[in-house]
C-alpha cells in the first residue's frame, strides 16, 4: 500500500498581527497546530521564520524541515496546558546538573573537566546567587536547596516560547546550568554542546569516533541550534 503524504495546497505564505501575537496564513487560511488550535506567535521575525518554512515546501511536505513549525505546535499543545510542570522538570536537572559530576581519574580528563566548567558553575554562583555543589564520582550529592530554588525561579519566570526552547538546551546536554547560559547570552548553543562532551571528546581523542555517534551528536547539536534560533526569534522588542 502506498503511504499517503500531505502536500502543498496553497500558493504562498504570509504573516499578519492576529490578538497579541502574530499568525502565518496559508493563502489567507490561519495556520493552525495538529490538534487545530490557534498558532499565535509572539513575534512577527518568528511568524516570518514559521512562513518561510512554510513557502519552502515543494509538492510533498516535509515536517522534519520544518523545526521552528514543529517548536510552535509544541509550545502550544504540549507546554502551554502544563507550564510549570515542564518548568520543574526542567529546573531539576539543577540537582543532578552534569556540570557537578565529575571524574575521578585520569588526571587529564579532571583537569579538563574542571577547565571547562568551573567557570560556568562561578557563573551560576555569581550571576544567579546559587552556587553548587561539586562532586568526584556518580554518587549523588545534595544542592543547597536556596541555589535550586534561585534556578527554579530562573525557568518558572520565562515565557511559553522562552520555556519551550529551554527544553532542549537543557535536556540535551543534561545541565540546567548550561541551558541558562544559553539563554542568557553567557555562551552560545554551539559553545553550550561543546562543554556537555567533554568527557565523549576525551574518550573520541584516545580511541576514536563510530560514524553512529558522530551522526547522533550531529543531530543533537543541530537540535541545541534550532532550540537557540527559536529562542531568540521569540523576544519581543
Amino acid at each position: 500500500m502506498t503511504e499517503w503524504k500531505a502536500r502543498r495546497f496553497w500558493k504562498s505564505a504570509a504573516t499578519r498581527p492576529a490578538d497579541d501575537g502574530w499568525e502565518v496564513a496559508l493563502d489567507d487560511r490561519p495556520l493552525r497546530t495538529p490538534g487545530k488550535k490557534p498558532l499565535i506567535l509572539p513575534t512577527q521575525d518568528l511568524a516570518q521564520a514559521v512562513a518561510a518554512e512554510w513557502d519552502a515546501q515543494d509538492d510533498i511536505i516535509r515536517p522534519d524541515s520544518m523545526p521552528l513549525t514543529r517548536a510552535a505546535n509544541s509550545a502550544v499543545e504540549k507546554v502551554a496546558p502544563q507550564f510549570e510542570g515542564v518548568a520543574a522538570m526542567l529546573a531539576e536537572y539543577g540537582g543532578t546538573d552534569l556540570l557537578c559530576y565529575r571524574a575521578t581519574d585520569p588526571q587529564p580528563l579532571i583537569h579538563l573537566q574542571a577547565e571547562a566548567w568551573d567557570p560556568l558553575i562561578e557563573w551560576a554562583a555569581t550571576r544567579h546567587d546559587a552556587p553548587l555543589t561539586v562532586t568526584h564520582g556518580v554518587i549523588p550529592v545534595d544542592q543547597p536547596a536556596e541555589s535550586l530554588a534561585r534556578l527554579h525561579a530562573q525557568v518558572a519566570g520565562l515565557d511559553l516560547y522562552g520555556l519551550t526552547a529551554l527544553h532542549d538546551l537543557v535536556t540535551i546536554p543534561g545541565s540546567l546550568v548550561l541551558g541558562l547560559a544559553v539563554v542568557q547570552g553567557r555562551i552560545d548553543a554551539t559553545e553550550s554542546f561543546r562543554l556537555s562532551r567533554v568527557d565523549e571528546e576525551f574518550q573520541i581523542a584516545n580511541w576514536g569516533e563510530d560514524d553512529e555517534a558522530r551522526q547522533v551528536a550531529e543531530a543533537r547539536l543541530l537540535a541545541m541550534k534550532q532550540a537557540e534560533r527559536l529562542w531568540h526569534l521569540s523576544r519581543k522588542g
